[in-house]
C-alpha cells in the first residue's frame, strides 16, 4: 500500500510543479507586457518578479518530487 500511495502522490508532486512553472511563465510573459494583454496584470514588472518566483518554486518542486527516496 505504502508503494502505491508513493507512486501516486510523485506524480501528484510533479504534475503540482508544473502547474506552477506554467503558472509563473504566464504571469511573466504579461508582466513583460507579451502575452494576453487583456489583463490587469498586463505592463505591470510585479507580475513578472511573482512569476518568476513561481516558477522558480515550481522548477524546485519538481525535481524535489523526481530525486526524492523512494
Amino acid at each position: 500500500m505504502s508503494g502505491l500511495f508513493n507512486a501516486v502522490m510523485r506524480i501528484v508532486s510533479t504534475l503540482l510543479g508544473v502547474l506552477m512553472v506554467c503558472m509563473g511563465a504566464v504571469w511573466i510573459l504579461q508582466g513583460l507586457n507579451v502575452a494576453f494583454l487583456e489583463s490587469f496584470m498586463a505592463g505591470d514588472p510585479k507580475w513578472a518578479l511573482f512569476g518568476a518566483i513561481l516558477l522558480l518554486f515550481g522548477i524546485g518542486q519538481v525535481v524535489w518530487s523526481l530525486t526524492r527516496k523512494r
